[in-house]
């Protein structure tokens, strides 16, 4: 019993100190639901070129789709005259981020890793652009079909814009990232309860080798972009290097079964293996170079925040609101499979 109420007390703790960012990423990624479209990105991108690449990955960061959503709106692009390189930039660099993750990376884990993420989305999209662009000078347009995708869809605007803001982003995104967050948030609090502090430190600490293990972890699953943090901020909250960290949070928004499948079938071979090179190469040099960066002091206070014994009124608040949000949207989703 005394192991099941430290277990609880920390996955409200975790809850409370990312709910209110998360929160705030939800009302953000609304406004954008309402001002950035899949019809506004397809004629920004809908030619060839190094440029569409750059502004794939550029349009891709910010934007709330998840990995499954993100893959329509790729297919969409790929029909409507985008290049290959253009559709593998948005592909990479769109799942990785989002105004959602965002928060909740800069409430958990600090301003640096908000950086270093948001920088290896947008380089990695550039990188896999590139390379399909310059290995495949002879361009395919066929078209094809559309992978059908349940969530992340397309909303209606007709009862208004901000009825749309409010229902996109607590309603559909919380629909849609709600399992997978509720999963992170649960298990970063059964680590920090069970494991003991620094567990890691001597095992996956840091170095080549645990960053490796990370991408092979992070490869296969599929852990969205949000819901992927909590997880980090109690692995590094255990000794797991702030590098490691982030090679987890870049492999496993980016990568997974169902959207290696998809692309394989989308663009072929070729582009599909490229796409698995820039992303993995990417998060093992960001994460050497985060190593680098990430100071003895800065990793002694998120480890801190993990073990912390109290909560403030407004994180409080701000859980009891994140899991009213969230709630409702899993059992939405179950009653439509």
């Amino acid at each position: 019993m005394e192991m099941l109420q430290k277990t609880l007390l920390e996955v409200w703790m975790v809850a409370g100190q990312m709910s209110p960012y998360l929160l705030l990423g939800f009302l953000i990624a609304g406004i954008l639901s309402v001002f950035i479209s899949p019809e506004l990105v397809e004629a920004h991108l809908g030619k060839r070129g190094l440029w569409q690449v750059c502004k794939a990955a550029l349009l891709g960061v910010p934007l709330p789709l998840c990995s499954c959503g993100v893959l329509p709106v790729s297919a969409s692009l790929r029909q409507h005259g985008a290049s290959k390189g253009a559709t593998l930039s948005f592909l990479a660099s769109t799942p990785q981020t989002g105004l959602d993750s965002i928060m909740v990376t800069h409430a958990l884990l600090g301003p640096v890793v908000v950086v270093f993420r948001i920088v290896t989305a947008f380089v990695s999209g550039i990188m896999s652009g590139v390379l399909v662009e310059l290995s495949d000078s002879k361009e395919d347009v066929a078209s094809e079909k559309k992978p059908d995708c349940a969530c992340c869809g397309a909303h209606d605007d007709s009862h208004g814009k901000l009825y749309t803001i409010f229902h996109y982003g607590f309603v559909v995104l919380a629909r849609d990232i709600g399992t997978a967050m509720l999963v992170g948030i649960l298990l970063a609090g059964v680590m920090s309860a069970l494991i003991p502090p620094d567990y890691f430190a001597d095992k996956l600490g840091g170095g080549f080798t645990s960053m490796l293990i990370m991408m092979v972890i992070g490869i296969p699953i599929y852990a969205c972009s949000a819901g992927s943090v909590p997880i980090a901020f109690a692995l590094m909250g255990l000794g797991v290097s702030p590098g490691a960290a982030l090679v987890f949070l870049v492999t496993g928004p980016a990568t997974n079964a169902a959207t290696i499948t998809t692309l394989w079938r989308l663009l072929g071979k070729r582009p599909t293996l490229i796409y698995l090179f820039s992303i993995a190469f990417c998060a093992l040099v960001a994460g050497l170079l985060l190593d680098v960066v990430m100071t003895t002091p800065a990793i002694d206070t998120i480890k801190q925040c993990v073990h912390h014994d109290g909560s403030s009124l407004f994180n409080n608040i701000s859980a009891v609101v994140l899991f009213i949000v969230l709630l409702p949207g899993l059992v939405r989703k179950k009653s439509k499979s």
